[in-house]
């Protein structure tokens, strides 16, 4: 028994069976990277204080370093500018030689003190140290300050790239070039000077110590694609 197709479907069909179009393939792409960079001065200065002690009684022992703890908050307070917020606290036994029995419990806490004013912060610390230890100190670069640096970066990022596909487009002997793709990153070299740990009960007098913050780079990279147009 014949059954009669309609045409319509026997071309469907055969459009169906035939082989998938191979994947359009792009020519003349080049990989290209420029960036564009600053030096910001730190414009934050970060200090962080703790105090220790050890004592055979735990609650005491907490009693002190809270004591401690709250005193320094209460000062730190009163010094206009400078953000004031606690870090980690910890505790943990102590044994004795064979390591079976305890004998006493160590207690850490910690401050952190944070200001754009440098003075105020540096005297507040050599204040605070006739109590406490300093944990270390470091400077970093303001949000603000930052956000500013790469907005205006960001236009000498891309005209950096655009120099760069130029160069490339003539190397490669073509008439222009066009823009596939472009990402734009922000960086920088952040790496913060630590000051170890040190007690001012051992000294007589210490002056409050200048401060030099240095900088930090600030940078904008432009990577992308470009595809060249030959002649």
């Amino acid at each position: 028994m014949f059954i009669a197709i309609p045409r319509s479907l026997a071309l469907l069909a055969c459009v169906a069976c035939l082989p998938a179009v191979a994947e359009e393939q792009h020519y003349n792409q080049i990989a290209l990277r420029a960036e564009a960079n600053s030096e910001v001065a730190r414009d934050r200065m970060h200090v962080t204080l703790y105090t220790e002690a050890q004592h055979k009684e735990p609650a005491k022992l907490a009693a002190q370093t809270t004591q401690a703890i709250n005193k320094a908050l209460q000062q730190a307070r009163q010094v206009k500018g400078v953000s004031v917020s606690q870090g980690s606290r910890s505790s943990y036994p102590v044994y004795e030689e064979k390591g079976q029995q305890i004998t006493a419990w160590r207690e850490r806490a910690e401050l952190r003190l944070e200001s754009g004013d440098f003075a105020a912060l540096s005297k507040l610390t050599a204040d605070l140290m006739q109590d406490l230890k300093m944990g270390g100190m470091h400077f970093s670069v303001s949000d603000s300050i930052r956000q500013q640096n790469e907005d205006a970066l960001l236009k000498d990022a891309v005209a950096a790239f655009r120099a760069r596909a130029q160069l490339a487009t003539e190397a490669l002997g073509g008439s222009d070039y066009k823009i596939v793709s472009l990402n734009l990153n922000s960086g920088g070299n952040y790496q913060p000077e630590m000051m170890r740990s040190v007690s001012m009960k051992s000294m007589d007098a210490m002056p409050t110590p200048d401060v030099e913050a240095g900088t930090r780079q600030i940078s904008i990279s432009a990577d992308g694609v470009i595809e060249v147009q030959m002649p």
